[in-house]
């Protein structure tokens, strides 16, 4: 993979959203406010891409916007990083606009930049892993930066504090304490903590002993069981289909599965549907291991690992559960293509690369 460089002192990030426009509108002027203080904070400076604040119907109504933001970050040799605004659920609309841009394919090749951000992100993420460019499923501006309590929570800034350094190995630790979502997020709620609860089960290993090593390939379970079924938008599979998108059994072949489900936590039902549509693609036939991030709130927690492990125990799949990323907080972060080691004897996850050009 084409690795970016990790940020320095007086970066610029780029913020962009790519999916719902939510960050411009009104109601989130204090979270806006509050994610550029911590950007600075952190010795970043800053720019929204000219899109990006124009509000939640006109980039609904134009994702040729959007696109061209992405675009524009990447031509923009002042600027390191981008960082994405939040997720949403269509942001396959973009595709043609960046997969027919050739100019813009060769930029991506010739200038990769670190690009993070999760759950419906896991399009652009797969778009990267396809152009050969290394990308990270973690923290967003909305979710993260913009944390309403008065510091962001100490094991995702550490998470992003990490696009910082360029470490040979990187352990992936299970946090002490996982948070309950917020259910408001006005004004009202700015300084308020978040209910929290001390972390009884860490990693848990699902199946399997021994120690694997693969590469990281993944997402929001959702956003990959659309893109193979287009079940939720029959458009998104043309799509994918006509770029050549997701990835196929060759591209699946030794790798490790990380994959977490979204905020509607969806039912044991719609679960085991999803894992099945991975499963009538073949694509644990051919998987070295498995890594699956906590669901949010822990709702279906036990439900969840009881499907998982029919699937595991039939294809022989290592898996570890519980992890830090995606959806649930805290939030870590999860690097496309490094290569990843489990040990399913102690419970530990480790990236064993580093996971930025060598400066």
């Amino acid at each position: 993979m084409n690795k970016p460089r990790p940020l320095q002192l007086g970066d610029t990030i780029a913020i962009v959203s790519l999916s719902s426009g939510i960050l411009g509108e009104s109601f989130c002027t204090h979270q806006l406010d509050l994610g550029v203080k911590r950007l600075k904070s952190f010795g970043l400076h800053h720019v929204f891409m000219p899109n990006t604040l124009k509000g939640s119907k006109f980039l609904e109504d134009h994702p040729e916007a959007r696109a061209q933001d992405l675009k524009d970050a990447f031509f923009n040799d002042s600027i390191q990083g981008i960082l994405c605004a939040i997720g949403g659920d269509e942001t396959y609309r973009l595709l043609p606009y960046l997969l027919e841009d050739e100019v813009f394919i060769e930029q991506v090749k010739k200038t990769p930049k670190l690009f993070t951000g999760f759950s419906d992100t896991t399009n652009n993420h797969l778009m990267f892993y396809k152009l050969g460019m290394a990308s990270f499923y973690g923290p967003n501006f909305l979710s993260d930066l913009a944390e309403l309590e008065d510091d962001m929570l100490p094991y995702t800034k550490a998470a992003f504090l990490s696009y910082f350094s360029n470490s040979s190995t990187r352990l992936i630790s299970s946090s002490p304490i996982w948070y309950e979502e917020r259910e408001e997020y006005s004004l009202n709620s700015l300084g308020q903590a978040r209910r929290k609860h001390k972390e009884t089960k860490g990693h848990q290993v699902l199946y399997g002993t021994g120690m694997v090593s693969g590469r990281l390939l993944g997402g929001c379970l959702e956003s990959l069981s659309d893109g193979y079924s287009g079940s939720r938008y029959p458009e998104q599979k043309r799509i994918y289909e006509h770029y050549q998108l997701m990835p196929t059994i060759a591209d699946w072949k030794g790798k490790i599965l990380f994959f977490e489900t979204s905020e509607e936590t969806p039912s044991p039902e719609l679960y085991r549907l999803y894992l099945q549509t991975l499963d009538d693609f073949n694509i644990f036939s051919v998987l070295s291991g498995m890594i699956v991030g906590k669901p949010m709130n822990e709702t279906y927690y036990d439900e969840y690992n009881e499907i998982l492990k029919t699937f595991a125990q039939r294809y022989q799949i290592p898996t570890i559960v519980n992890l830090n990323f995606g959806h649930a907080t805290p939030r870590g972060v999860i690097p496309y293509g490094a290569l990843c080691t489990l040990d399913l004897n102690n419970g530990i996850v480790l990236i064993d690369e580093a996971v930025f050009q060598e400066t």
